[in-house]
């Protein structure tokens, strides 16, 4: 979602997406920054960048969030997607009140098989 709005991509979450309270893995960060500097555009878009990360609360890789990462999951995951759905799931079960927002099919498809709720990110 951070990368579809930084790039511009062809399809972007609505703006009020960014009005709420936004939780990732500090993973995120590291795919933002790879991502610029892949496309070469740390430069241009890094502002922006550093603009968007601030407004996220980074949870850190803790090992309750590792753990349940090696876990398997109900479908297939890659990686780092994987990492994502276990910091969501640590914040879920702590009962904090959250939704997954992704445009990845395989944790669009994983989070509700592990009973978590998904925000709806029609795009714009």
């Amino acid at each position: 979602m951070a990368l579809a709005h930084l790039l511009a991509a062809d399809r972007r979450p609505l703006p009020a997406i960014w009005e709420g309270t936004l939780v990732a893995s500090r993973l995120i960060e590291y795919e933002i920054w790879t991502r610029l500097h892949a496309y070469k555009l740390a430069e241009s878009h890094g502002d922006a960048a550093h603009g968007i990360i601030e407004r996220i609360a980074l949870v850190e890789l803790a090992p309750p969030v590792v753990e349940r990462a090696l876990d398997e999951f109900p479908c297939p995951v890659r990686t780092l997607d994987a990492l994502h759905l276990a910091t969501f799931y640590f914040l879920w079960r702590q009962g904090q009140p959250i939704e997954l927002a992704s445009y990845d099919h395989r944790m669009v498809d994983a989070a509700p098989a592990m009973g978590m709720p998904l925000l709806d990110v029609r795009a714009i």
